[in-house]
């Protein structure tokens, strides 16, 4: 197996820390350069271009995706991208199945990631094509996320949300409950609900997120709580927090 050299792009020094010290336990990399910022990383891949970029979404000036569309999809390398809470990367990563990793990146995630890595560096022009596909998302993406990538250690299937009845957080993830299937997916509860459409998807708690078209009824459970009865039986208690969002809801449910 050939050892690899691997590029680590954020301006955080503690996230590059974070990453320096997971890529040091990986016997399959040889050497790990850093870059404090896009115009550095764009300046490293052309001229000593890795086999990997770990590469920051959000950057001052230039972020990660500048640097794919500076470089081009053509010259980068595998790229896995590293983010903090951004929709529209999630958005993004989820439609084309790209790899990518939450921070704060966990050792289990992270060693996830390079098993796939791994597997698609052989494959000749799939980084080009994904990240091209990547591109044309960000720029003509629909509004909101309509499907969601569901990755598990053998494969990565994919579940329409329009199939969803609702959803239930978990602390970084979300439980995604659809007839008697559950989905478990790895992303905040407030970076999934920023990225779905506001007329579908009414959150009624800090950790419960419904879809509109699955409520049989609503009743009132006092001091500006409410009792979601869904289609399917289930019974999901919004909080006060909530009450402005559901009781527009429940006066106008168009």
């Amino acid at each position: 197996m050939p050892l690899l050299s691997a590029l680590i792009v954020d301006d955080e020094p503690l996230a590059r820390e974070g990453l320096k010290l997971l890529l040091a336990e990986d016997k399959g990399i040889e050497r790990v350069t850093e870059a404090k910022h896009g115009a550095e990383a764009i300046r490293l891949i052309r001229d000593e271009p890795p086999d990997l970029v770990f590469l920051d979404v959000q950057m001052p000036e230039i972020d990660g995706f500048d640097v794919v569309r500076e470089v081009g999809p053509q010259r980068m390398p595998g790229v896995i991208f590293v983010t903090a809470h951004d929709r529209y990367a999630i958005r993004a990563f989820e439609v084309n199945a790209i790899d990518y990793l939450l921070k704060p990146v966990s050792r289990e995630r992270f060693d996830e990631a390079m098993r796939r890595t791994w597997d698609r560096l052989p494959q000749v022009g799939h980084a080009e094509r994904v990240l091209t596909s990547l591109l044309q998302t960000l720029e003509s993406s629909p509004k909101y996320l309509t499907r969601i990538a569901i990755r598990s250690s053998a494969k990565t299937y994919f579940v329409s949300l329009a199939d969803v009845d609702w959803m239930q957080a978990a602390e970084n993830y979300v439980q995604l409950y659809a007839g008697t299937a559950r989905h478990l997916v790895h992303v905040p509860m407030q970076t999934l609900h920023d990225s779905l459409d506001p007329a579908q998807y009414l959150r009624i708690h800090r950790s419960y997120i419904v879809n509109v078209s699955r409520v049989k009824e609503v009743e009132s459970a006092g001091r500006g709580e409410y009792v979601f009865v869904l289609k399917g039986g289930e019974r999901l208690q919004s909080s006060r927090t909530y009450y402005e969002q559901v009781k527009k809801w429940i006066d106008n449910p168009w």
